[in-house]
């Protein structure tokens, strides 16, 4: 189980990242086409005891796959194979758009660390919604009422102009709200011009609000709905965050989306200003990441769901999050290192904590 830290090392550490990212993903997608991650699905099922209810939707795990790894649905079903109990799909934006130029991909393996400047590359929220309602009915097909869960990450398109991004943002909704378990409103990657603007309280008020009131229009019900924030804000942007949130009945806060900070790394620092601008995930976000999760939950409503990303590499990181408060967590940098079977690992130290009578509860 533990080969694929070797084969990345010989083999992928040699290649372009982003098209290494590719050759594994398509990879992971073929052996779902033609039935080999029946096995895997077999081999990494999370144990029944991890299974919690959030925002009313049953988890099979409370690991999950953070968005940017499968930005347009076209892998939900091999990634559920491997026992996440939730994928995030995304950042989808309304319209098609190839991100940024190339190189934008780069990887810091002296700290597991990674920095990218993809800038929202997808087909649309259009072409991804029939991707995403297909994915959904398979999952309830071959897990029952068990299944992995899909959550839809949107951002606003790069040529829209930030007065005009409400709008922009309601386009994805009216596509793809029909189709997700939840929904969440993306403000945070620094690779789209001026899109951090929108965390600020003024702004984000009414995307917030209009976002909400059409999601549940068009999935007919309560659809949950959730903002991923930035680690570079500061801890007193993140109180008037978590406040709005709470005025506005908002589901949930999903912290932290990627830094723009280059501290503390082990890599050489000329090296690393030579990479550019980006927004870095990894190890080196753990300590940011849980701090802020700490400040949202001592400020938000104990019902009020978050979602703690960034840094998440072990078990333990994991085990932490949870009993600092966090209702689910997510990876992903991590996931690119340690290959398909790292969530199995998560899961079975999870469940391991459990049967030995500890508790993956808030402390």
């Amino acid at each position: 189980m533990r080969i694929y830290p070797t084969i990345f090392r010989l083999v992928f550490t040699k290649m372009d990242p982003e098209k290494a990212h590719h050759l594994s993903f398509d990879a992971l997608r073929l052996a779902e086409k033609f039935g080999v991650s029946a096995i895997a699905r077999r081999m990494c099922a999370p144990d029944a005891s991890l299974r919690r209810n959030v925002m009313g939707i049953e988890f099979p795990s409370p690991f999950g796959l953070a968005a940017g790894f499968d930005k347009e649905g076209a892998g939900i079903l091999a990634l559920a194979d491997l026992g996440f109990g939730h994928v995030e799909v995304g950042t989808i934006t309304g319209s098609a758009q190839p991100g940024n130029d190339k190189p934008r991909l780069f990887r810091l393996v002296q700290d597991g660390a990674v920095i990218n400047r993809m800038g929202f590359n997808n087909d649309g929220a259009r072409a991804v919604a029939p991707r995403i309602r297909a994915a959904r009915l398979a999952l309830s097909e071959r897990f029952g009422t068990h299944r992995p869960v899909i959550g839809v990450n949107i951002g606003k398109t790069k040529t829209v102009e930030l007065a005009d991004a409400v709008e922009d943002y309601l386009v994805s909704t009216r596509e793809l709200a029909a189709h997700a378990d939840y929904l969440v409103v993306n403000v945070s990657s620094p690779n789209t011009p001026g899109l951090r603007l929108l965390q600020g309280a003024e702004t984000l008020r009414p995307l917030l609000q209009a976002v909400r009131a059409e999601a549940d229009r068009v999935a007919g019900g309560h659809l949950p709905l959730l903002v991923k924030i930035a680690p570079d804000l500061a801890d007193q942007d993140i109180e008037e965050v978590a406040t709005l949130a709470t005025e506005l009945g908002l589901d949930g806060i999903i912290a932290t989306n990627t830094t723009i900070a280059r501290e503390p790394l082990s890599t050489d620092a000329f090296k690393v200003a030579e990479l550019g601008a980006g927004g870095l995930s990894g190890a080196p976000l753990k300590a940011r990441s849980l701090a802020v999760l700490k400040v949202l939950r001592e400020k938000v409503p104990a019902g009020m769901t978050i979602i703690s990303v960034g840094g998440v590499d072990s078990p333990e990181d994991v085990i932490e999050r949870l009993q600092a408060g966090a209702d689910l967590v997510q990876g992903y940098t991590a996931f690119l290192y340690e290959g398909p079977f790292w969530v199995r690992r998560i899961n079975k130290a999870l469940a391991r904590v459990i049967s030995q009578g500890g508790s993956l509860a808030r402390k």
